[in-house]
């Protein structure tokens, strides 16, 4: 081995391995970096307050005046549900069921009770942007609650503020017991316990639990079921003319800017799968650019081959230093790629900070682990290649 090896290094040119070398490490590190980029930021796009989440459009039917002197609900029937999941921008399509019975709620915070008629709505948990806890909200037990997060702003800058009132946190909130006094239209009453279990971004009412909304509307008023004022839609791609141009033509609303909102959230997914699209192909020429370098150097080195080949020596055995040669290249990159991986890591994740102060770092492990998967397939194609080439060499012609 060392005999081939003082015969084969005469011809190996240290231009070609810096080629093949600085081709393999900037194809490492751009999918390294891409990688651990994309799982570092996503929790930022796709947590709770997270920029990337499911586009949600809450769609209602227009208020006319004519509808309102005349008393004529604005509904929506199972006919327009059916047409609305038709549509190719719809992915999923849920009701709000609103209650039919009375609901009044107090508190009671340092001695100063305040009580309140209210209502409740529900609609299906997946399309709830919280999690409902494991928590009992049959009759005596207590019923978990989602307020809109605008509720509270409107407390602590406007009520608290008039009233000479403490304000209030989330957390201090989901401390407050709230009494529950329920009442049907035959009079039946129900008195429970409620906390107030999150804040959602999403909904602008207040929740309960969709099986405890179905029961208590059951058991409380019987016969006064309700077709659904409002729909929540998760759409497919929110910058789609087709959305517009169908709740324009049905006479529908959207509330608030939900389809707006929408389409920015698309175009930055849009973005950020094209700048991963781009760093992947950049990626694959380098493994090209690297694969043509190894080509090369072994068609240099032709004619020595070939006579080692005549003398006895297996393929095999010409063949392995400059497998060996590839792979120890390969394995240095992939060290050095990893280096540079969290030095660049650190210097991202300080301006991330700076902007999501509760961001959570993602994990290393899966990029590693592609790292040494993209260290092993391009050695064993590199190993490949030469074998072949060797192989081609030894053919007579």
């Amino acid at each position: 081995m060392k005999l081939i090896w003082k015969l084969l290094r005469q011809h190996v040119s240290v231009g070609q391995l810096a080629g093949f070398f600085f081709a393999n490490l900037l194809g490492m590190l751009i999918v390294l970096l891409s990688l651990q980029f994309y799982e570092d930021v996503l929790p930022a796009f796709s947590g709770e307050d997270g920029v990337m989440k499911n586009t949600y459009i809450i769609l209602s039917k227009r208020i006319a005046a004519v509808s309102t002197l005349s008393g004529e609900a604005q509904t929506f029937s199972e006919a327009d549900i059916s047409d609305l999941r038709r549509q190719g921008f719809v992915r999923k399509v849920g009701a709000f069921t609103a209650s039919q019975f009375q609901v009044y709620t107090s508190i009671s915070m340092g001695g100063v009770g305040m009580g309140t008629d209210m209502f409740f709505e529900s609609v299906p948990d997946e399309f709830v942007d919280l999690q409902w806890p494991e928590a009992s909200d049959s009759e005596g037990g207590e019923v978990p609650i989602i307020l809109p997060r605008t509720y509270l702003a409107l407390y602590n800058f406007g009520f608290a503020q008039t009233k000479n009132l403490p304000k209030l946190s989330e957390g201090v909130v989901s401390l407050i017991p709230m009494d529950l006094r329920l009442r049907g239209e035959d009079g039946r009453e129900w008195r429970l316990r409620g906390r107030v279990v999150g804040f959602s971004t999403r909904l602008n009412t207040v929740l309960v639990p969709e099986s405890f909304m179905q029961r208590t509307n059951a058991e409380l008023a019987p016969g006064a079921a309700a077709a659904p004022t409002r729909l929540i839609v998760e759409v497919e791609n929110p910058a789609d003319d087709a959305i517009a141009s169908y709740v324009q033509q049905h006479g529908y609303e959207l509330e608030d800017d939900s389809l707006e909102a929408g389409r920015a959230t698309y175009f930055l997914k849009v973005v950020a799968a094209i700048v991963i699209a781009v760093g992947l192909l950049i990626s694959a020429l380098s493994f090209y650019i690297l694969m043509l370098s190894v080509y090369l150097l072994v068609q240099k080195n032709a004619e020595k081959l070939q006579n080692l080949l005549l003398i006895g020596y297996s393929r095999a055995r010409v063949a392995w230093p400059y497998q060996l040669l590839t792979i120890l290249l390969n394995v240095l990159v992939l060290l050095l790629a990893i280096a540079l991986l969290f030095w660049v890591r650190s210097l991202y994740l300080e301006r991330l900070w700076q902007m999501f102060p509760a961001l959570s770092e993602g994990s290393v492990d899966n990029t590693l682990l592609i790292g040494v998967a993209l260290c092993s397939f391009v050695s064993f194609m590199n190993a490949l290649a030469i074998r072949r080439k060797i192989s081609a060499i030894s053919r007579p012609r």
